[in-house]
């Protein structure tokens, strides 16, 4: 198992190294986010003896259980997917990233659950694609609400998160993911001091490479990590 994960890692890591130079910027300025929510707690482990610190969860159970049997590891997680604001409370304290700031609402328990010294780095999820499976903020929506938002002093908002379309394959998806930094840039220009948008989290196993071409600070990679090991 360590062989194909230490093997695969190498190829994606490659990969991102490859597209960030492509869009001339270095590897260093993506990070590479393993996206564990599909496998045991030994492949994850695994993959943070090869040195993938970073790892993004969508499910709380999973990242409660994970957070407690690898602690020793200092692994620095992300939570990527939807948060519902009754698990907020034991999830939020666990995380060195938000990337699913789906909503004022649910950034208000996360800014109340938030026990940390620093503010917790936070990203504004963007339902870029409008599919209704999706959450997020509609487009639209985000600017009138910076202020808002940038009264919840305990979060320090970083970026835009996004995911692509879950049908028109790599065309679609390299237009959503033009999509949201145009968005980011456009905000940019109307957002309170207290709101950095510098991180774009967007991509995954498919189309990260796209991503990074269009601008991704992050990509969240699962399936591409773990084949041929689970």
């Amino acid at each position: 198992m360590q062989t194909r994960l230490r093997d695969n890692l190498e190829r994606v890591r490659q990969t991102v190294a490859e597209a960030a130079q492509a869009s001339g910027r270095t590897a260093d300025a993506v990070r590479l986010i393993g996206v564990t929510k599909y496998v045991d707690i030994e492949t994850t482990q695994a993959l943070l003896e090869l040195g993938c610190l970073d790892l993004g969860e969508s499910r709380p159970q999973q990242l409660w259980n994970k957070a407690e049997a690898l602690a020793r590891f200092s692994p620095r997680w992300h939570m990527i997917g939807h948060l519902q604001r009754n698990k907020t409370k034991r999830t939020i304290p666990l995380l060195s990233v938000l990337h699913s700031g789906d909503s004022l609402r649910l950034l208000q328990a996360a800014h109340d659950d938030w026990t940390g010294e620093q503010p917790l780095a936070t990203l504004l999820e963007v339902n870029i694609s409008g599919d209704s499976a999706k959450h997020g903020f509609a487009p639209d929506e985000i600017e009138p609400a910076l202020r808002q938002i940038a009264a919840l002093k305990r979060l320090q908002i970083v970026g835009l998160m996004g995911m692509a379309s879950l049908e028109g394959g790599r065309t679609q998806a390299q237009k959503d993911f033009a999509s949201l930094r145009k968005l980011r840039d456009q905000l940019r220009n109307n957002s309170p001091d207290e709101i950095s948008l510098d991180e774009l989290s967007m991509g995954m196993s498919h189309d990260f490479d796209l991503a990074i071409a269009e601008g991704a600070t992050m990509v969240r990679v699962g399936s591409s990590l773990f084949e041929g090991v689970r």
